[in-house]
């Protein structure tokens, strides 16, 4: 009798969840998907549904779940600006109470927890790029601060449950990260710039275009993740997963209407407050205890995300 192992992931409809439950089914794992739909899409997983193996429910964590699972990717979280900050204090919750009821769950049932935490811990960095053993330079009171702030308690309780209930914790530090399926108003760079490109807009660069970011195609993160998640037991993290090829957002800017053939120029608006200068992932920890580093190269991932989101302007005509 072969062993099928059980997994949740929560926020299982975003963009990174809907990849993972692809990539666990492909496994051979039966995956229990949990997304309360603020921004996760059933059209994300619509294709899994006919998978016997494949389980969506509807559940918010911010309360308890009760289900028998052998992992639990916790990825339920509002990541982009836009819509973690229209609800600020529900954004925290998600965050804090949801990892509390994710906990629970894995101390009761001993599975193994997996936190996505977020390149947002280390604040506007002072040090680059930045290391696991950087503490940040972070605003707990800024419009920002109900992602980071909700993300570094999680952290803390991660490794609280970790040290006073001997539970099995994963710490993933996620940097920016791009593909398809990403929430075509999610006001982030990459979405952004290519939505309007392809709609011969105008791209629009906050402050001289200089800052820089790293970014990572969803493919890579995900294995990342499943890594991390099976590595041996002791290495709890917090490991940083990211592409530490930096690029500023000209570069970005420039390349997108390059490749979507725009007729888009390029204007200036003011940095918003709280914007972080620079972000690049230290990955050596990744390279070394996980034998895992990014391989899809900039363009390469930019392609498939281009025609996404040209197929999601399509159908909104």
């Amino acid at each position: 009798m072969h062993y099928v192992p059980r997994i949740l992931v929560t926020g299982g409809a975003g963009f990174i969840g809907s990849f993972l439950c692809e990539r666990l089914l492909e496994t051979g794992a039966e995956v229990l998907c949990v997304d309360n739909f603020f921004t996760g899409r059933r059209t994300n997983v619509a294709h899994l549904l006919s998978n016997p193996r494949f389980e969506l429910m509807r559940h918010d964590v911010t309360f308890p779940l009760f289900v028998e699972v052998d992992q639990i990717y916790n990825l339920a979280c509002p990541a982009s600006p836009i819509h973690y900050q229209f609800d600020p204090v529900q954004t925290t919750k998600t965050s804090v109470h949801g990892a509390i009821n994710m906990l629970g769950l894995a101390k009761r049932t001993k599975a193994r927890i997996l936190q996505a935490s977020t390149s947002e811990v280390y604040g506007d960095p002072e040090i680059h790029p930045q290391p696991e053993e950087y503490w940040g330079n972070v605003n707990p009171i800024g419009i920002r601060s109900c992602y980071d702030e909700g993300k570094r308690c999680a952290e803390t309780l991660f490794f609280d449950y970790h040290r006073q209930h001997k539970v099995k914790i994963k710490v993933a530090r996620i940097f920016n990260t791009y593909g398809p399926r990403m929430h075509p108003n999610d006001g982030r760079v990459v979405s952004n710039f290519i939505v309007q490109a392809l709609q011969d807009k105008d791209l629009t660069i906050y402050g001289d275009g200089t800052q820089t970011r790293s970014f990572c195609f969803v493919s890579d993160l995900v294995d990342g993740l499943m890594r991390l998640m099976n590595s041996p037991e002791e290495l709890t993290g917090p490991v940083n997963l990211g592409n530490p090829g930096e690029f500023s957002m000209l570069e970005l800017a420039n390349k997108v209407i390059e490749m979507t053939g725009s007729s888009s120029k390029i204007v200036h608006r003011p940095l918003p407050q709280d914007d972080p200068r620079k972000r690049q992932p230290d990955i050596c920890r990744a390279r070394e205890k996980l034998g895992w580093e990014p391989t899809v190269k900039l363009e390469d991932g930019l392609r498939p995300t281009i025609e996404y989101f040209r197929s999601e302007i399509q159908n909104l005509h």
